[in-house]
């Protein structure tokens, strides 16, 4: 664990002080430091027209809330982090929906079949992947697919997810053995269900 000691030289780069009372530079550096990356993470939640909006309106609650940021509890990073997961609450049901389609898929067999011999059985075979996916993912509660998603989209660690989240590091590693157990042991039976074995 490290220790964090007091004065503006030992913070670093990563838990800047963002009270004063011009913001601009720091919020500045956060958005050239972490935009790119986090756009990316909400981008494969609820595709690239909406993250660019949630991520602009990610910059800005954190800019109205600067005063919440806490730098001795965690990084900047992981309060951005924290606050985009929020704002992609308010999305969920578009994002479940989407998921539920795509789902529906692999099992009415409306994939795509397009293309040449080779190419068309790793297109079909990612296609019913990515079908059986998006159902696992829709099937996790709201808490668990954030978990599993920060961790495996946005490339967080589990210290970072905990500190996005508000909860403690052992609820974040106890949700990621559950889920990936649940995913492991549930992928079998799809994959049964839809032909593949």
């Amino acid at each position: 664990m490290q220790v964090i000691q007091e004065g503006p030289e030992i913070w670093g780069h990563d838990r800047p002080d963002l009270g004063g009372p011009e913001p601009g530079p720091a919020f500045g550096r956060l958005f050239d430091t972490h935009a790119g990356q986090l756009r990316r993470y909400v981008a494969r939640r609820v595709g690239a027209e909406a993250a660019n909006d949630l991520v602009a309106e990610t910059f800005l609650v954190a800019l109205r809330r600067r005063e919440s940021y806490r730098r001795e509890l965690g990084t900047a990073r992981s309060w951005l982090y924290g606050i985009a997961t929020n704002l992609l609450r308010h999305h969920v049901r578009s994002e479940l929906r989407g998921l539920q389609a795509t789902a529906r898929l692999a099992h009415t067999g409306e994939l795509s079949y397009a293309g040449h011999d080779g190419r068309v059985a790793e297109q079909v075979d990612a296609q019913v992947r990515a079908a059986q996916l998006a159902g696992a993912l829709a099937r996790l509660s709201p808490a668990d697919r954030d978990t599993l998603l920060l961790v495996s989209w946005a490339g967080l660690e589990p210290a970072e997810v905990a500190e996005a989240l508000g909860i403690p590091p052992g609820t974040v590693r106890s949700r990621l053995h559950r889920i990936r157990r649940s995913l492991r042991t549930n992928a079998p039976a799809q994959e049964e269900a839809n032909g593949l074995d």
